[in-house]
């Protein structure tokens, strides 16, 4: 069985801090039975003078056997240091950055993502040459239709972007929408090589919904996963926002449920 499961750092952010906080938790993620993260809001690398470098880095991964699989990166690196972001995930041997969603400074208007995605080609052009792919990651409010009709900003990311621009879809945030998961990964059909995903449970006593541990909460995984297959996704990444038990327990059980689904 060829490994798609891996972790999104974001859900260990807090334990990333220090070196020794990366190197502990990536054992700790390798341990679990994960082979791949993706590279996102770690302390230890984050800075002018980061503590850990993307050499350093991707001796830590090689020594746990994990692979880069994606990043989160900040576009204004990207758009005026853009030689030294390829060179960045050349070294951690990653081909895959995905913004964390369209930058502020466009707004959250159809002109707004339009004008970006005409701005952003230069980027995409650059990063395609170099063997890296460029995605965008969505939350809800991505898929909140305006009042008066027309596109949602979603569609604007699907539709309006050439077929080389991935989508880095975030189901979670899909089913928080009111929005057809299996709908969605249909439209974007071999440019979902990396998805996120964690799971949504009622909590108690006020009924309040919450992130939860794959296979802990309410998604329909038994139709969601196939979807996903279909559409030609690579890795599975785990990303737990908000954990209300230790962030590792939760990977563990969302590895060891993705795992049972055959991932």
């Amino acid at each position: 069985m060829t490994p798609k499961t891996a972790v999104q750092m974001y859900t260990v952010r807090e334990h990333t801090l220090t070196a020794a906080d990366l190197s502990q938790t990536l054992k700790k993620i390798s341990d679990i039975g994960y082979t791949a993260v993706q590279v996102s809001c770690v302390g230890a690398m984050n800075g002018d003078a980061p503590e850990v470098d993307a050499k350093t880095a991707r001796r830590m991964l090689d020594d746990n056997g994990l692979k880069c699989i994606a990043t989160h990166r900040a576009w204004e690196s990207l758009a005026d240091n853009l030689q030294a972001e390829i060179d960045f995930h050349h070294t951690l041997g990653c081909d895959y950055i995905a913004l964390g969603g369209v930058p502020a400074a466009y707004g959250d208007t159809v002109e707004g993502y339009r004008r970006f995605i005409a701005e952003s080609r230069s980027v995409v052009d650059g990063l395609k040459a170099a063997g890296i792919q460029f995605g965008l990651h969505n939350h809800s409010k991505e898929l909140f239709r305006p009042v008066k009709g027309g596109p949602s900003l979603l569609d604007i990311m699907i539709d309006d972007t050439a077929q080389d621009v991935m989508l880095e879809l975030d189901l979670y945030w899909l089913d928080n929408a009111g929005t057809n998961c299996e709908r969605i990964l249909e439209r974007c059909h071999g440019r979902v090589p990396v998805i996120h995903l964690k799971d949504k449970e009622v909590s108690e006593p006020t009924n309040e919904t919450r992130m939860a541990p794959i296979g802990e909460g309410n998604l329909d995984w038994d139709h969601i996963i196939p979807a996903c297959e279909a559409a030609g996704v690579r890795w599975y990444a785990v990303e737990q926002d908000q954990c209300f038990r230790d962030p590792f327990d939760c990977l563990k059980s969302s590895y060891e449920y993705l795992s049972g689904k055959g991932l």
